[in-house]
């Protein structure tokens, strides 16, 4: 006998008649059979779906409607009648209409829940014309009082009818009404709007008597260290732009206070543009505007950042702020999303890929916790070169060389790490693994393992195995220790590079391991400072950007040491939440800027430092005296 499923599909091209009333009688025999052999068989068994010629359409041929429905809606209300009304198990109807039973029966318990389900789309309603006239009048009428689209808008919305502009301005063109010219603030109606602020200007800066609340009054923590650097002769030597309304000591101090504030992006001032204590701490009389400190990057040499950060270098280092010797250095790729031809691509760490940005090489005093060193005109075929550039910085404003640097594999290459170890400056980095060396490794016995144990380590990974030897690598001369280390919490070793020859193995490890802290704080540069929030790609504003972190970055570490108490080493957020992010009242007389703070939890800390006894005079500020009382 046929299958069940080979008759279906046999009913649904029943072959040719020769006579006609055989053929209708016959034909609905056969439909009537193969409406019962469709409950009770699995239709993908079938090669294609059944379907029922045209001169079946008629009688029988029409139950296929409802035994095959064409979408989810129809099939799930048939699916749901089968097991409610004609009472079918649920297995069966299941099979019937292509549902696994689990699936069936959440379906049965959802209907149960909500009998009330959408099955059939309800007819759209229909479009009354007699409402569109009046409201073309009342369009025509408004329009007629010289009224712009976005008038009309909002008289619409106030009378309960809403339209969109975009409307308003197809039903006025189909009346031949052209647009309207352009109007003055004056001639537009009254609406309401933010409060705009006046023009920066250096000249307009009002230091006569008076008082005012800030919400920026951490700022002014800042002014007795930037009273004492000669900030205006430092940008005058290096010739940063400005103006005679906004010189370039105003311009750089406006973007200085958004880094030590914590604003992600410089549209972010918008929202404190009327802020008198931001304007203040500039010299301005209001704070500049978005558009200016967008574009003011632009105009910037950019030979002009080296001079400016050896400058910047000596006059904090002036202050106090000391230097170390261990450094960590690292790259770091600020994204960029855009179509920029002079983009390259380079590898985004907090993305695992490699995709459009600029990159940045960063240097960390790792005793200091403090950043000395950035730049971001890099190109790819001259980033190993660059530890090189950073070697001759450092000794041209010190005297010295460093004594040791921390980096990863793929920071320079072996020829650099000769020229490094021919100038006597210690190194340690990582060694990248082939997997001929990985499949090397894993064959070596047990026997030739060593296991040591990391001192002040809190962690599960304390015993490593290790090996010890001295190899030799393509373009370095010279004695090279590599250690191979095993149980650390990887699954392949890790290979560490170094010409410490004497120094025990733990102690190298440990130290490479205090290495990683750099990209915690290059995450504190990237999620404080914002330094992938940037404006543009040119590379100038991104030069600027860094500059700028590097000052933020400073200020916060000379605070942090006077301030001391376990502070010294903290990230700058913490610095800000607990002292920065504070209001005051200012009060400006003859001769002093009296900025009150609000009692705080930790002004104790700021009581007992040197903060709040240095009164400088502030050169932008009349050389009025700086006096902060804290509560």
């Amino acid at each position: 006998m046929m299958p069940p499923a080979q008759r279906i599909c046999s009913l649904a091209h029943p072959p040719e008649h020769d006579e006609p009333g055989e053929e209708n009688e016959n034909g609905a025999k056969k439909m009537k059979m193969f409406a019962r052999l469709l409950n009770k068989t699995d239709r993908t068994k079938c090669a294609f779906t059944p379907a029922i010629p045209l001169h079946y359409q008629n009688g029988a041929g029409t139950a296929q409607f409802f035994l095959v429905p064409a979408s989810p809606k129809h099939r799930q209300y048939e699916a749901l009648r089968a097991c409610f009304v004609d009472h079918i198990p649920v297995p069966q109807v299941a099979q019937q209409f292509g549902y696994a039973p689990g699936s069936l029966h959440v379906l049965c318990s959802k209907f149960r829940k909500k009998p009330s389900l959408d099955f059939f789309t309800p007819p759209a309603p229909r479009t009354r014309h007699s409402r569109a006239k009046p409201l073309h009048d009342k369009i025509l009428a408004l329009r007629k009082q010289n009224l712009s689209i976005y008038d009309i808008a909002r008289a619409l919305a106030h009378d309960q009818t809403p339209l969109t502009p975009a409307m308003i301005s197809r039903i006025l063109a189909q009346h031949g009404f052209a647009k309207l010219a352009r109007r003055a603030d004056e001639e537009r109606i009254p609406v309401t709007a933010p409060v705009r602020a006046e023009k920066a200007d250096v000249q307009a800066l009002d230091l006569a008597p008076r008082s005012f609340h800030t919400s920026f009054g951490g700022l002014f923590l800042f002014l007795p260290y930037l009273a004492r650097i000669p900030l205006n002769a430092m940008l005058n030597k290096s010739h940063f732009p400005g103006t005679q309304m906004l010189p370039a000591l105003q311009a750089v101090l406006s973007l200085l206070a958004l880094k030590l504030v914590d604003k992600a992006r410089k549209s972010h001032v918008m929202s404190a543009v009327l802020d008198p204590g931001l304007a203040l701490f500039a010299g301005l009389n209001v704070i500049p505007k978005r558009s200016f400190l967008t574009e003011y990057s632009c105009r910037i040499d950019p030979n002009v950042y080296p001079l400016f950060m050896r400058d910047w270098f000596d006059a904090v280092s002036a202050l106090g702020l000391q230097r170390g010797r261990s450094f960590d250095l690292d790259f770091h790729t600020i994204p960029f999303h855009g179509e920029d031809a002079l983009i390259e691509k380079h590898y985004v760490s907090k993305r695992s890929r490699r995709q459009n940005g600029l990159l940045a090489f960063l240097a960390r005093d790792a005793e200091r916790d403090v950043f000395c060193y950035a730049n971001a005109q890099i190109r790819k075929a001259d980033q190993a070169s660059e530890i090189l550039r950073f070697v001759d910085f450092w000794k041209k404003r010190t005297g010295h060389l460093p004594e040791e640097l921390v980096f990863d594999s793929k920071l320079t290459t072996y020829t650099h790490l000769n020229r490094l170890n021919q100038l006597g400056i210690r190194f340690i980095t990582l060694r990248r693994r082939s997997i001929q060396m990985v499949h090397a490794i894993q064959s070596l016995p047990l026997s030739a393992w060593r296991q040591i144990e990391l001192p002040n380590v809190a962690r599960q990974y304390r015993t490593p195995r290790i090996l010890d030897e001295q190899i030799q690598l393509p373009g370095y001369t010279g004695p090279l220790r590599q250690l191979t280390i095993a149980d650390l919490g990887h699954e392949d070793p890790t290979l560490l590079i170094t010409n410490h020859l004497k120094l025990s193995a733990p102690t190298l490890i440990t130290r490479y391991a205090q290495r990683m802290i750099i990209e915690n704080q290059i995450a504190d540069g990237i999620d404080f400072f914002h330094m992938d929030a940037l404006s543009s790609s040119v590379p100038m504003k991104v030069n600027c950007d860094l500059q700028l972190t590097l000052m933020a970055s400073s200020l916060y570490r000379l605070m942090a040491c006077d301030i001391a108490q376990g502070y010294e080493r903290v990230h700058s957020r913490t610095l800000f939440d607990d002292f920065v992010d504070a209001s005051a009242r200012v009060a400006i007389d003859a001769k002093h800027i009296h900025v009150h703070f609000q009692k705080r939890a930790h002004n104790p800390y700021l009581i007992a430092s040197p903060i709040p006894q240095q009164h400088p005079p502030i050169p932008w500020l009349d050389n009025k005296k700086l006096n902060l009382i804290l509560g």
